[in-house]
């Protein structure tokens, strides 16, 4: 049932790919709280996916936007205030490529072409984004801006590859940024590491299937689903939290502080006794 958490907010959602994205997810959520949206992604992804189904169901205008690129950046958020009659008050980066993960290329063999795509992609156009918004002076004061995040930026898990050094620079600029941001519009940024989810993007990463279900088993809740994340970002973008800034928030069922559960531990038995 909707609260109207949103009503009367505007933002911009990064990332909508299909309807098992993250991003997508949020932005039913957000039409379903009251919040008014523009939809943007990169004009190769937008052709891979559906973004137009979803931009009819919520009643959304498109802004295809690289978001490695300045004047991409600029244009969106300047026909976003047109579009949305005003300044904004969130906005969701939910944006994360590697071509290396994509090639499955070991880590110690790591294209660095490829490697600087992959900061550039999924963690440098996160600044790109708030300093293209602070300069263009596009967010109301208590404004919110959430950037989608994974435990690979605190632990080693080898076939995530340099997507974990991806996501521990993403973190960084959130606390940075969010610092800059807090002192000149009380805007709050801030990240979310989520459970491995169903994606397009996390089914790309070798041995996806079986990660999941370990994490799973590792998580007292189970594993949060895209639907959970997107409730959980509407309470970010809501006045409900505007003292939660600079933080990595984690929301994955409890994965990141168990140390074993009976699941994993009965799991062992039964592959020992084998």
């Amino acid at each position: 049932m909707a609260n109207n958490l949103l009503k009367g907010k505007k933002g911009i959602i990064f990332g909508a790919l299909d309807e098992n994205s993250i991003a997508w997810k949020t932005a039913l959520k957000v039409h379903e709280e009251g919040g008014k949206i523009v939809l943007t992604n990169a004009p190769i992804a937008m052709r891979l996916g559906e973004i137009n189904k979803l931009a009819e169901t919520v009643g959304a205008e498109i802004i295809p936007a690289d978001a490695t690129s300045m004047k991409d950046l600029e244009n969106l958020f300047q026909k976003s205030l047109e579009l949305l009659n005003g300044k904004i008050d969130f906005v969701l980066h939910s944006i994360g490529m590697s071509p290396n993960v994509r090639k499955a290329k070991a880590y110690g063999d790591l294209n660095y072409e490829w490697f600087h795509k992959t900061l550039d992609i999924s963690a440098m156009s996160f600044h790109r984004v708030m300093q293209t918004a602070e300069k263009l002076d596009t967010m109301n004061e208590w404004g919110s801006v959430i950037a989608l995040s994974y435990i690979a930026a605190q632990r080693t898990y080898p076939d995530y590859s340099d997507m974990g050094n991806a996501k521990a620079l993403l973190e960084s600029i959130a606390r940075s940024y969010g610092y800059r941001f807090a002192k000149s519009k009380k805007v709050r940024v801030n990240t979310i590491s989520q459970s491995p989810t169903i994606t397009r993007a996390g089914t790309g990463i070798t041995g996806f299937d079986a990660f999941l279900d370990y994490a799973d088993k590792l998580s007292p809740l189970g594993n949060a689903s895209a639907e959970d994340c997107a409730n959980y970002i509407v309470v970010m973008f809501s006045d409900l939290t505007r003292m939660v800034t600079m933080q990595n928030l984690m929301h994955d069922g409890g994965f990141s502080t168990s140390g074993i559960t009976d699941e994993i531990v009965e799991m062992l038995y039964e592959i020992k006794s084998e």
